[in-house]
């Protein structure tokens, strides 16, 4: 996969889950199979910023040459994304979360092995 095509489908899948933290929380984590209160909704609105802001930098960087910042931004993106798998499985595991959230996990995983083909490219 070349790092414009995992830049955007990172960036479509961020902006997705940003807008979904924002004005969907409560269903974002029902869909997870974990009740929603005012605690987790308030860390999710704030995860939202997050996820739209490496979306946005994902995408206006898509046609980045090889570069050490683009090399940064791979190795960054490859490590969140492969502790946010792990978690979502330890969550799984513990039964802290739903079957739901091992959704999430493959996405992560695909995409994480996206910017590893990259690196290794």
């Amino acid at each position: 996969m070349d790092f414009s095509t995992v830049a955007i489908a990172t960036s479509i899948a961020g902006l997705l889950l940003g807008i979904g933290w924002l004005f969907a929380g409560r269903l974002l984590l029902k869909r997870w199979g974990i009740v929603a209160n005012p605690a987790a909704l308030l860390v999710g609105r704030r995860l939202a910023a997050v996820y739209i802001g490496i979306a946005i930098m994902l995408f206006m960087g898509r046609s980045a040459p090889p570069s050490e910042l683009r090399l940064v931004v791979c190795v960054g993106m490859v490590t969140a994304l492969a502790v946010l798998a792990g978690l979502g499985l330890m969550e799984f595991k513990a039964r802290r979360a739903g079957p739901a959230i091992l959704a999430s996990v493959v996405l992560e995983v695909i995409l994480a092995a996206g910017f590893t083909s990259v690196l290794l490219a």
